[in-house]
């Protein structure tokens, strides 16, 4: 490996490594990108839905060149579940599924093909891009990062700045005193998901899309058998990507193994007749930063940025972490660029990053929802509970059997105070309201 100085190197090429390598290599600083695996994206998991505006920001007019899109997402629905029935919220709009730009809102992926293409491009801007090589330590030289010890031969580089962006269990943000402590079991979910093939036109027909559309479904509820989570059913192309993610806490606490969880999904009413006939191509666990704003840790120091999930950016209640990732990695990139100009690289001024940070929607976000993570870990009765008083209620008010409706929310009231106590439902409510607000 070449004992060259880089001005940086971007540890991880996921969504926030390639981001900032492709921002730092655009403005012509030499840039080194390592992956662990024997490609980008091999072994990186998620759901499988990326948000078009933050790709854009990086890889303008990125839907017209041959990026490995799955399908526009023209419907979300939300279904909150009981062991047989379904709640379902919903929202479709086809013509409202790209900007005025032409770019998608938000599209399905599949990470193998994704990830290889968004690193492609930091190469293409001029980024080295190293795989199957682990960043095992960091290189200090008196208080500050300078480079990065890798488990090959002679495998120290050195570079001005070292992003880092390896994900959820980052080794070297310990490493580089970014964290103190591991992540902790209620900071994490882990996830499994199977990616199930079926040929498109059946995908079409199941969920009413034209070629090209896709619908996403989040399932609250029984799904997750009474532990704070969601399962997930994403259309690709010619293949569903089926999921459910819980606490890792609340996995140790019941000792149900995911695999139970997601065999417990595809056998739901609802879902069963979507996933008839097809075959599983592809199993995939992962570990997913739920632990939000307060569980983030330092994001500078002397010589070093943290990006993506290894900073736990992931916006849990609105699905949402590739686009912080991207976002997060571009600001680390141009905080890079300016560094450069200034010729400083000390932690006053990567601090800018943290300042680009609360200026955009990542920490403004992340700030807004910091409370959910300890409510989620600390009441997984909400999960069981509301699902249950939300399903009657709407059965009972569909259900037509000569009760005037009148009579019938006073039922509806009556059944829910006799399983909830009206001061219970205050505080139940003030504390989801303080969570979310």
């Amino acid at each position: 490996m070449s004992t060259e100085k880089f001005d940086a190197i971007v540890v991880g090429a996921g969504p926030a490594g390639a981001a900032a390598a492709i921002t730092m290599a655009q403005a012509g600083l030499s840039v080194v990108l390592l992956e662990r695996g024997e490609y980008p994206g091999a072994k990186n998991v998620m759901g499988g839905v990326m948000y078009g505006r933050m790709v854009a920001d990086v890889v303008p007019e990125f839907w017209k060149l041959d990026a490995p899109l799955e399908r526009v997402v023209v419907e979300e629905r939300v279904w909150i579940t009981t062991e047989e029935g379904v709640v379902s919220l919903g929202y479709r709009n086809p013509r409202q599924a790209y900007h005025p730009d032409g770019c998608p809102n938000a599209f399905t992926v599949l990470r193998a093909r994704w990830d290889r293409w968004f690193a492609a491009r930091a190469e293409e801007a001029g980024a080295i891009l190293v795989p199957q090589t682990v960043a095992e330590d960091v290189i200090w030289q008196d208080d500050r990062i300078v480079g990065v010890r890798t488990g090959r031969e002679e495998g120290d580089l050195y570079a001005d700045v070292v992003v880092i962006a390896d994900g959820v269990n980052s080794f070297l943000a310990q490493r580089a005193r970014l964290r103190d402590h591991p992540v902790a079991p209620h900071h994490l979910a882990l996830a499994v998901k199977e990616v199930i093939g079926l040929p498109p036109e059946i995908i079409e027909s199941r969920f009413n899309l034209e070629p090209g559309q896709g619908v996403t479904i989040e399932l609250y509820g029984a799904v997750t058998d009474g532990m704070s989570g969601y399962g997930f059913l994403y259309t690709n192309r010619d293949s569903l990507s089926v999921g459910v993610g819980v606490l890792v806490s609340h996995l140790m606490r019941t000792r149900r193994t995911p695999y139970e969880l997601l065999e417990r999904l595809k056998q739901h009413p609802a879902v069963r007749p979507l996933l008839t006939g097809g075959e599983v191509l592809e199993y995939a666990a992962h570990a997913i930063p739920e632990g939000g704003y307060e569980a983030m840790p330092r994001l500078f120091g002397n010589g070093v940025l943290i990006a993506g999930d290894a900073a736990m950016m992931v916006n849990g209640l609105h699905r949402e972490g590739s686009n912080l990732a991207m976002a997060a990695g571009r600001l680390a990139g141009e905080t890079v660029i300016e560094a450069k100009r200034r010729g400083d690289f000390s932690a006053r001024t990567l601090a800018l990053y943290e300042a680009k940070l609360r200026e955009s929607f990542v920490l403004q976000d992340l700030v807004k929802y910091r409370h959910l993570p300890e409510l989620a870990d600390r009441r997984p009765d909400l999960f069981r509970i509301y699902p249950h008083l939300v399903h009657d209620a709407v059965h009972e008010m569909l259900t037509v059997d000569g009760l005037p409706k009148r009579a019938k929310q006073r039922r509806i009231w009556q059944e829910i105070t006799r399983r909830r106590r009206p001061l219970q439902l205050l505080r139940d409510l003030y504390e989801i309201w303080r969570a979310v607000r």
